[in-house]
């Protein structure tokens, strides 16, 4: 399917065709296959659109001055329209997390393309959240992603590596394995095992991530919303904390003993809430 601007995004059909349809993507950095454990638990009740945000996953690396929140704005907004005129017309309800969250958020204020929306660890407002402090914050992230090796001699030795972070502890071997041989690919001379989004590109969202968090509106979102967050007990190793007191006017609930990671620590957990609002909304 195209982007914004006919860039190339790759969109694969899932589950059940005569279930109610979901529209799933991922985080910064990340791939949508690597949230399998947790998707393939909807995939008896519900047609599973899953999707690469553009320059991740299957999608071919583009330009990256067209890297940035608008385009990832109309991105979602031309894949929607481009599910309804390929497979007809249904309730489309999105399933995102993080960078895909906050840019599917965006998309609702602008136009009304989900019925309705469930949103994991919605990055919001981050604790202390003064501009000059958010500023920082991305700083921050952008350098850890340009400090990120980019190439790997096996999918193995990337597995070792991630799993001496912090990040991923709480991740299962399993869960982690195939975090890590979703996010990369092999080079062209086969080589090699690089990161499916190189690291630049990584870390220039990572610069304006909070900038985007902050013009966010909950108020303008018309649809049903639910948003499921990370344990705020414990702490974030990637992601600060939200201010809570955004939430206040949204469906929100949090999963326990999780952190910004939580569709791939607690992927059973994180599918029961997604399923219980739904059936909620009478959309099941």
């Amino acid at each position: 399917m195209c982007g914004a601007d006919c860039a190339t995004i790759i969109v694969r059909r899932h589950g059940n065709p005569d279930g109610p349809r979901l529209v799933l993507s991922h985080g910064n950095g990340f791939s949508i296959d690597a949230y399998y454990p947790f998707w393939s638990l909807l995939a008896d009740r519900f047609d599973l659109f899953i999707h690469d945000v553009r320059n991740h996953g299957w999608n071919p690396v583009g330009d990256r001055r067209a890297r940035n929140f608008p385009t990832f704005v109309s991105d979602i907004g031309s894949i929607l329209r481009d599910i309804d005129r390929r497979f007809g017309k249904k309730l489309n309800i999105g399933v995102y997390h993080s960078l895909s969250a906050l840019t599917a958020l965006h998309q609702a204020s602008d136009e009304s393309g989900f019925s309705a929306l469930v949103l994991f660890d919605l990055p919001i407002l981050p604790s202390g959240g003064f501009p000059h402090h958010l500023q920082g914050v991305g700083r921050n992230l952008g350098a850890i992603a340009r400090r990120r090796r980019e190439q790997f001699k096996t999918p193995e030795e990337f597995v070792r590596e991630l799993s001496g972070r912090k990040v991923f502890e709480r991740m299962s071997p399993g869960a982690l394995d195939h975090f890590a041989r979703a996010t990369l690919r092999r080079k062209n001379d086969g080589a090699a095992w690089e990161l499916c989004c190189p690291r630049e590109y990584e870390a220039q969202i990572n610069e304006y991530f909070f900038c985007w968090a902050m013009m966010a509106d909950l108020n303008s979102i018309s649809c049903p919303m639910k948003v499921i967050g990370a344990d705020p007990t414990v702490p974030h190793s990637y992601m600060p904390s939200t201010d809570m007191t955004e939430l206040l006017s949204v469906d929100y609930d949090f999963v326990p003993v999780s952190t910004h990671l939580l569709q791939l620590e607690e992927p059973e957990t994180c599918a029961t809430l997604a399923i219980d609002f739904i059936e909620k909304q009478g959309l099941i």
